[in-house]
């Protein structure tokens, strides 16, 4: 057989790049047999950028690669409210944009979006620290500053840079579906999934211990999807109360325990249908969901597709 197509993929760094905003999307997509990505970084122009916090980066690449990508990542850069990107950079965002490609922001990186007029009358968000800075420089744009990421289709953003590994999931299960997410989600020891809707700043009332217990409790519970989980055994588990487990768990996920069990069958079935041949009637047992006709309902309920067209999209092999 041939070697999958490889997606193209272009992190471009602007001065004043943040480290971490880079390595994100370096990291997550970087080429390897599991992931078919090709990534190149890239700047204004080959050569020297420099970058902030100390670092400076050494790119091969200049505005060209935004010609040869399918996905432009924009990672966050110093001072986005009083530097504007150069022109040439935001024409050839611009310009990729219009090709087909796909614009996605890291922190601050909205902001460069922002310049090409593509986030217009769109939503977008940014790190909380620039949401007003955001909004006060491009009034056009429709700033929510209580999401971890913001999927406008062609054009996305995402908050701080730990919200920029879950924008990245996101495109991954977009691109190879949940088992390749999840994949890479164990690879880098991160939360498999957290909604984009998420609050970005969770309350520091909540204790750490707690926090480490939850994400336990979490692990635990994705382990027995498959059997009846309550908020009360979840609670249990948690050793905290079904009323304080029910309110911290929606500030550290964005979902309601319930809501967010359901959701975790819902990949797991997804991750079935992608990797076994198994009939929807099984998947539905093994997944916790009951019957064929539940796992029908909750899929057009979340994914808006049924698991017929989900199985053909993501089959075997591609």
């Amino acid at each position: 057989m041939s070697a999958p197509r490889l997606r193209r993929v272009a992190v471009l760094v602007l001065d004043g790049a943040k480290p971490l905003d880079v390595g994100i999307p370096a990291q997550v997509f970087s080429t390897r047999g599991s992931m078919p990505y090709e990534v190149r970084v890239c700047g204004a122009a080959p050569g020297l950028v420099a970058g902030g916090d100390g670092l400076s980066y050494h790119v091969a690449h200049g505005l060209e690669a935004l010609e040869w990508a399918e996905s432009v990542f924009v990672p966050g850069y110093r001072h986005p409210d009083r530097d504007d990107p150069p022109p040439a950079v935001v024409d050839a965002l611009r310009a990729a944009h219009a090709r087909g490609a796909r614009l996605a922001a890291i922190s601050t990186g909205a902001f460069a979006l922002a310049a090409t007029g593509l986030l217009d009358g769109r939503r977008a968000t940014t790190h909380w620290h620039y949401t007003r800075a955001l909004a006060a420089k491009y009034p056009e744009v429709r700033v929510d500053e209580n999401v971890l990421f913001v999927d406008e289709g062609s054009v996305l953003t995402s908050a701080g840079a730990a919200s920029g590994i879950d924008l990245c999931l996101h495109v991954l299960r977009s691109d190879l579906g949940v088992a390749a997410s999840n994949h890479t989600a164990r690879r880098l020891v991160a939360a498999p999934y957290r909604s984009g809707g998420q609050a970005q700043y969770v309350p520091r009332s909540v204790p750490e211990p707690v926090g480490e217990r939850f994400a336990a409790t979490r692990e635990w519970a994705l382990h027995r999807l498959d059997g009846p989980l309550t908020v009360r055994a979840l609670a249990r588990h948690a050793a905290v109360s079904p009323r304080t487990f029910s309110r911290r768990f929606v500030e550290d996920t964005g979902y309601t325990p319930m809501q967010w069990v359901l959701r975790a069958r819902v990949d797991l079935a997804r991750e079935l249908l992608e990797r076994s041949e198994h009939s929807v009637e099984r998947i539905a047992a093994e997944t916790g969901l009951g019957t064929g006709a539940n796992l029908r309902a909750h899929f057009q309920q979340i994914l808006g597709t049924t698991p017929s067209e989900y199985r053909r999209t993501f089959t075997r092999g591609q």
